[in-house]
């Protein structure tokens, strides 16, 4: 643990936040698992693995816990619900507050945060809410077009429309899942995600993972079926592209409220890194990306959670 500071006291009852009720609950448990492990093997012997359902506000009060390490994924965990039962029983939680867990949570919202820095590339898009004209509303937009839920993830919902005849139904696709929907021009580049921590000297990004997808695009397939994607980490770009990468994901970190920690996605087209998304609860797991990300500059899985454990009471 050379060089990284314990905040929070070792006798501290730390309350590991997993499971949930979302679509990824299944994966939070995983996250969930390791970080529990990692805080035993760190000394935090009063830590608990905590399975978040409806009662977690009258578990958490009854458990008396000091602070909370939230390894939740998806709906009511990194949206801003969870967060908010937390500031109201002011228990110490790790991670982003309640604002910009729930603008994050959101592709349109962090696109329109995240516009008001001009040095943030974002590729061009439209919001079409329900009941919009879908092609009234893309009508200055260049095929092909991908249309992507609002607040959904694992790519669900998302297609790739090559022809204006193709467009309603991918519409009707995403509808399923959000009743808003981003439309995006698609872009063919480099796909990339950088992690973004709060360390003892502030801000950082760790490596950049590149991700070579088998498919057309990274979708859900390429996300969670073996050998369908090629992980490059570090990077393989430029000095001069990496060192941008990274200060545009500090950056759109900042802009966003961001703190303690999160994954910042890019597409990079002909030198252009633009800006996808933010996620606010990175994976933990022992696949995920933030750990390989950390690990290849150095830094343990162990040593990682005790700079996020550091970060509990940041979302003040």
């Amino acid at each position: 643990m050379a060089n990284i500071e314990q905040k929070i006291d070792k006798n501290s009852k730390i309350a590991v936040l997993s499971g949930g009720m979302s679509s990824e609950a299944g994966v939070s448990r995983r996250s969930g698992k390791g970080c529990y492990e990692a805080l035993q093997r760190l000394g935090y012997k009063n830590s608990e693995l905590v399975e978040v359902d409806e009662n977690i506000a009258k578990t958490l009060k009854d458990g008396k816990f000091d602070c909370a390490y939230n390894a939740l994924h998806g709906k009511y965990g990194e949206d801003g619900c969870i967060q908010g039962v937390l500031e109201i029983l002011k228990i110490p939680y790790t991670g982003c507050g309640v604002m910009s867990s729930a603008v994050c949570m959101n592709k349109e919202y962090t696109k329109r945060i995240l516009s008001t820095c001009p040095d943030i590339p974002l590729i061009k898009s439209v919001f079409v809410q329900k009941g919009e004209d879908v092609k009234a509303k893309t009508k200055d937009l260049k095929y092909p077009l991908i249309t992507k839920p609002v607040c959904e993830g694992s790519s669900f919902g998302m297609t790739k429309v090559n022809t204006p005849d193709e467009l309603e139904k991918a519409y009707l696709d995403a509808i399923k899942y959000n009743d808003d929907v981003l439309i995006e021009e698609y872009l063919v580049g480099i796909c990339a995600t950088v992690g973004v921590l709060e360390g003892n000297d502030g801000l950082f990004a760790t490596e950049i993972l590149e991700l070579r997808p088998k498919n057309e695009w990274y979708d859900y397939e390429a996300k969670y079926t073996k050998g369908m994607t090629e992980f490059i980490l570090p990077a393989e770009l430029t000095d001069e592209m990496t060192k941008k990468v990274k200060e545009i994901a500090i950056k759109a970190f900042d802009i966003a409220g961001c703190k303690g920690v999160s994954r910042v996605d890019f597409l990079i087209v002909d030198g252009i890194p633009y800006v996808l998304e933010i996620n606010t609860s990175p994976g933990m797991t022992e696949t995920s990306d933030l750990p390989a990300q950390a690990k290849a500059m150095g830094i343990s899985y162990d040593e990682l959670v005790q700079i996020i454990l550091n970060g509990a009471g940041l979302n003040k």
